[in-house]
């Protein structure tokens, strides 16, 4: 008969290597941003890690264009018209543990099967929760991925892949604060999105996305019921409730590190976003471990990756005055 550290052991690791798209599954059905990501083909593994995750940037126009007539001397200028947003990598874990205690009291397999799952389930839960947080976050705690409060700044400046827009200009994302404190309404709000929509749109670049904490969203909703809009029927199914403005979903994202904060809302051209995860640590399932000092058994699971921008001027975000 095997130990129930084992049998623990091998129902935890089958069932998770043998899914191993559980994890971001489960992130996915908590976070309207990931979702959309990952739907887009935004969401991407890479197998080559790299001191840093590189993102080359076309980041001015080539200044040898000219007119001419005739024999008029053509401007071979060099131009360098290329750079690079560098990125750390940033990990997480979460672990799946049992005392011996608790195995040998769930001894028979039925109860060591539901003592499996309820962990797993709970580290599906903990992995989704905290990943939801952190794209959103600006990146402050210690090791922690640098969310949209880092890429698209309320000031539209900060350094970003360690390029400072202060000084670099291009690297600047479109904001826009509406005027007065508490001054907006259901009959303004359009008219602050369609301001701030036009400065994110280049040719047949534009917001995809609109990503909303509770007030903004409200108002929105409230300027189109009575022209009776529809929601996305995508966002719908994926359990997010959405709105429509021009070509872009407008969703309603609550979690503790985003909906309940002051007003702002994200215009997002997620084809300049990506999650980058590490293949070989994309919430991976690793050898179980033994404490040399407690009758425990751990197993864990780990997360190498980084959101990356590669074009901030197309991000924007509309924000209440304080």
């Amino acid at each position: 008969m095997p130990s129930p550290n084992a049998t623990f052991t091998e129902m935890v690791t089958t069932t998770l290597r043998n899914h191993p798209s559980e994890i971001s599954d489960n992130v996915s059905k908590h976070n309207a941003l990931y979702n959309r990501l990952s739907r887009r083909g935004r969401v991407r593994t890479v197998l080559d890690g790299g001191y840093e995750i590189v993102r080359p940037l076309d980041y001015q126009e080539n200044g040898t264009y000219q007119r001419y007539s005739g024999y008029d001397a053509l401007n071979i200028s060099a131009s360098d018209v290329v750079s690079a947003a560098k990125y750390d990598w940033v990990q997480a874990a979460v672990h799946i543990t049992a005392s011996g205690r608790e195995l040998r009291m769930n001894a028979g397999s039925s109860k060591l099967i539901d003592l499996a799952e309820a962990r797993i389930q709970n580290a599906k839960r903990t992995a989704a929760n905290n990943m939801a947080v952190d794209l959103y976050s600006s990146g402050a705690l210690a090791n922690q991925l640098g969310g949209l409060a880092l890429i698209i700044q309320t000031n539209g400046q900060g350094t970003v892949g360690g390029i400072d827009s202060a000084t670099y200009t291009f690297w600047r994302n479109q904001f826009r604060e509406i005027s007065g404190t508490n001054t907006w309404t259901k009959s303004t709000i359009k008219g602050d999105m369609n301001a701030l929509y036009l400065s994110c749109v280049r040719g047949g670049d534009k917001p995809d996305l609109i990503v909303s904490t509770h007030d903004f969203f409200s108002a929105y909703w409230e300027s189109l019921q009575d022209l009776q809009r529809y929601a996305s029927a995508d966002e719908g199914n994926a359990g997010f409730r959405s709105l429509k403005y021009v070509d872009s979903d407008v969703i309603f994202d609550d979690n503790t590190n985003f909906g309940k904060t002051a007003e702002r809302m994200y215009f997002l051209n997620t084809n300049y976003l990506e999650l980058i995860a590490h293949r070989d640590a994309n919430w991976t399932v690793d050898d179980e471990k033994v404490s040399i000092n407690q009758d425990a058994v751990v197993i864990p699971m780990f997360w190498q990756g980084q959101l990356v921008c590669s074009n901030r001027s197309l991000q924007g975000i509309l924000i209440d005055a304080s």
